[in-house]
Order: C-alpha cells, then structure tokens, then sequence
C-alpha cells in the first residue's frame, strides 16, 4: 500500500516542497520480516530516521508494516538534510498499516523529529516551511509543540503543535487532541516593541549623539574612534532604540533566519525588535557569514539582518575575517558557493564599529601621553583595509568626557525623541524612492545620486576644493552626498547646502587624519 504526505527542505533562506512516498510490498519470508530503504538523495540524519521511528512506532504499540518498504523523498535530484521528516515518515507508514486513511494526511505539512519513546522535538526552519505551506496552498501544519507559535505567526494557516506520536496518530484517526495554536501578532508587538537602553542614560557625547542620529535616520555604516573608557560601546549598544520600529514584513524576514539558524526562542513567535548582534573579535570568517559541512546556516551578518552588526575593537579583528564584509555591506547579501550549490542569506544592516586610534589607545589624548611609535600607528590602523573604510560612511571622534558632565545629571535626549526624527527622515528617504526600489540614502548609486542629490554652483565649487585638500576617492565622494542627504531629511530641507555639505566631510575623520598622520 501507498501513501503521500508534505514536508519542506531549506537550502539557505529558500524552502522546498519535499513529497514523502512510502509504499509498502508485503514478503511472505520470515528471514527478512522488514526491509526499509530510503532515497532521495538523504543525509545520515535521514538514514538514521528509520531507527528513530522503528523504536518510536514498537513504543507506542505499533509495528514496522512487515515487508519491504521504500521511503522516497522527492524531487530525487534534491539534497535533503535534517532531521524533520521522522514525523511525516512514520504516519506515512502507519497509513500504509491502515490505522487511518491516507486521505487524512491530504493538504498537510507535517514536520518534527521523533525521540525514542515517540515524543516530538523541535527542529529549526518552521517559520520559513509555514510560510511556503501557505505558499503552495496548504491549509493546516503539524509541527511541534515547541515550534507551533513561530507557525502561527503566519496568517492563512492552521497550526497543530504536536507533543507526542499518539497525539498525531489520533488526530487523524479519529479528528481529536490537538488543538489549533494562535497567535496576535498586533498584542504581540505592542506588548514586546520597547526600548530597554536609553540614549538619555548618556552623559556628554553629544557630537557623537548627533553623529548616531544621522547614521541611523539613513541607514549608513559608523565607525567610531576613541581611546579606551570613552563610551564607545555604550553609545553602540543603544543604537536598536532609536531605529524605526520592525514592520510585520521585516519580523517575519528576520526570524525566517532566526528560525533557519534554530536560535529563535520557543516561547517567541516573531523577533520583534531590530537585531544587535556582537561578535568576538576571534569569531571566523565562516561564523560571521554563515557556513557548514553541506547546506550552510546563517551567520552573524545574516542574524544582524535589518538591524546593527558590532564589531568592537575592529582592528584587532582578523583580515581575512574584515574583508569578506566589503561584498556584503555593498549588496545586502550573502552568497555561498558549496558543491551541493549556492546560498543566499539577505544581510541587510548597519555597520557599527569601534576602534582605538592607536595599539596603547591614547594618540592625540589630553590626559594620558601616547606610546606608540608612527610606524605601529601606521600599521595598527592599516589592519582595515582602505576599500573596507570606504564602505563605512561615517568615521567620528568620540572624544572624552569631561569630570563636570561625568558628574552632573543625565539631561540629554531620550532614545524615542530621536527615534521620532530617524522616523520621519526614514518616511521622506521611502517617498523619494518610490518605486526605484531603494528603501534609504544609504542604498543610493550612480543615476539616483545624481538626481537626488544635485550640487548648485557653491555646493558645487565646495565640494571640488574639499575633493582637492583631502584627496577624496569616487567612494568617499559619494559617501558625503549619501550623508548631506541625510542631514537635509533631519532639517526636513529639499536641497543640499555648503553647510550639510561641510557637517558631511567632518564625519569623514579617517580621511582627514591620514593627512594628518605622524610619519
């Protein structure tokens, strides 16, 4: 006897209908009472499947139907991974018993591992299988019971969190014990969107504040620099709060990686707040823009998606490690080349950065002498590469901070008076681009910055002198058109100015400091 049902295969962020077949021939030889064979081109966990179910099937008083069976995961020429087909497979074989009919598992998706004793374990990637079983038409799921609320989150769809083998086996014997699993996701993200780290918690800064406030209104790359104990990653880890909030689009793109990548929490439906996401400084070029042995997992580029990637102490961070962000930070995303094929992950995100301005990290410090010789200067900030700072659009001074403001109240801007006016400028970038399919000023190139960023004859004469004295490259120039854009949006302005311009060049220190360099 035959029987069909669904399950999915994620290669990368993409998700693939995979059709589980299981026909079973009877053998009248009782040398051999069962012979299982799986093909479909499946990895050692799927092989390992049949031991997996053959206990859970004998403790829950069910058999392997005797015979010769043949398992097919199609399409055939599909490399498939994981361990979610356990579920799918064994009802498929107690269908082909007859404890129920095969019909019933018929405009369903089924995915879970079995433990030994029949119980239901979580798997990663359930959001993205949810959405495309929506996709291809599919009106309801079984998943596990610790998956079923990130299933949930996708509308369309009736979700069933499963515990247990017999829970499924008596759902679709006799269409009772499971119920649906819901999910509001307006409750859910009025009741989880909040701001925890308050930029009024700050003292001082407010150069920096202000610096923050232009990268975030048009989503552009930051790299601050400043000896030791100055703040620099207490600014950083701010940054999320003054971001526009996370659309439902945008949670559900960022926990599909969450989800793909198996670190999205059991009791959390949606990732609803922006990623920020800190990796060491020893992490690999491979954990920061995903990998494996056969199909690749997300990494932390991909995980920071839609929101901030910290890198702290950026130099001493490995070269190999830094330069595999250029492609990325350039085009949103990551591809993976692998024997069994190519992968792409979005990474669409604000770089955020900090460094110290030399190895001992007090060069041009009021209050403690610097040690560091020009040559180690030199070479300690020749660890980032030029194409790498080009790419980041803001380089600023994070100076230190004086005893009378140390000491003194925290009377600066709270983090949703800023997050307001990146709002509003974010709300004019997505009017001026509509239908180019640029989202902010950070995404704009060659014919757009031209449009939307035309010079008058003094900006023009301004910006010529400025290119002349600081020897400017095409990417640094169209770094400060990027950014006089952004500073027009903040002042609600239609037009660039010598003044934007100008406050745009001095977020370019690392430009103006290798004029400066002691040698």
């Amino acid at each position: 006897m035959m029987c069909k049902t669904r399950c999915a295969s994620i290669q990368g962020v993409d998700v693939h209908t995979v059709e589980i077949e299981v026909n079973t021939i009877p053998c009248d030889s009782q040398d051999k009472d069962y012979i299982v064979s799986i093909i479909g081109l499946p990895d050692a966990a799927i092989r390992e499947s049949r031991d997996r179910i053959w206990s859970a099937l004998t403790l829950s008083d069910y058999r392997m139907p005797r015979g010769r069976t043949t398992i097919n995961l199609a399409p055939a020429d599909l490399r498939k991974s994981g361990s979610a087909f356990d579920l799918p497979i064994a009802l498929c074989l107690l269908a082909t018993i007859k404890v129920y009919k095969p019909e019933e598992l018929d405009s369903t998706m089924i995915i879970g591992e079995l433990g030994l004793n029949g119980e239901v374990r979580a798997v990663p990637g359930v959001l993205p299988m949810a959405m495309h079983a929506r996709k291809i038409g599919l009106t309801r799921i079984l998943v596990p019971y610790e998956n079923a609320r990130e299933a949930a989150a996708v509308k369309g769809l009736t979700v069933y969190g499963v515990r247990h083998l017999l829970e499924a086996i008596l759902f679709f014997k006799e269409h009772r014990g499971l119920i649906p699993t819901t999910v509001d996701l307006d409750e859910l993200f009025a009741k989880n969107q909040k701001t925890t780290l308050d930029f009024m918690d700050v003292k001082g800064q407010e150069s920096a504040k202000r610096a923050l406030l232009i990268a975030a209104a048009g989503n552009h790359n930051l790299l601050m620099i400043g000896e030791p104990g100055v703040g620099k990653s207490l600014i950083a880890n701010r940054i999320p709060g003054i971001l526009p909030k996370l659309t439902i689009e945008e949670a559900l793109e960022v926990s599909k990686i969450y989800s793909i990548a198996g670190i999205l929490d059991a009791n959390q439906s949606l990732i609803v707040n922006r990623p920020f996401r800190s990796p060491h400084h020893t992490v690999s070029d491979a954990g920061l823009l995903g990998g494996g042995k056969n199909i690749p997992r997300p990494g932390e580029i991909s995980l920071a998606h839609r929101g901030v990637l910290f890198l702290d102490e950026l130099p001493e961070y490995r070269r190999n490690v830094l330069e595999v962000l250029r492609q990325p930070l350039e085009s949103g995303e990551v591809t993976l080349a692998r024997a069994s094929g190519s992968f792409t992950f979005p990474a669409k995100i604000m770089l955020v950065a900090a460094m110290n301005p030399c190895p001992c990290g007090f060069y041009g410090s009021h209050t403690r002498r610097c040690t560091c010789s020009p040559m180690q200067i030199q070479n300690y900030r020749n660890r980032i590469s030029g194409p790498l700072l080009d790419r980041i659009d803001l380089h600023i001074d994070v100076p230190p901070v004086s005893h009378a403001v140390l000491t003194g109240k925290r009377n600066g801007e709270s983090s949703e008076s800023m997050r307001n006016k990146v709002s509003r400028a974010r709300e004019r970038q997505l009017k001026r681009f509509a239908n180019t399919g640029i989202l902010d000023n950070s995404s704009m190139y060659g014919k757009y910055l031209d449009y939307f960023c035309p010079l008058n004859r003094e900006c023009l004469g301004f910006m010529q002198h400025s290119i002349t004295q600081l020897r400017l490259n095409a990417r640094s120039y169209d770094r400060i058109l990027r950014i006089a854009r952004t500073i027009a949006d903040l002042e609600e302005a239609d037009e660039l100015t010598p003044e934007f311009l100008s406050e745009a060049i001095n977020y370019r220190s690392m430009d103006r400091n290798l004029q400066e360099m002691p040698y």
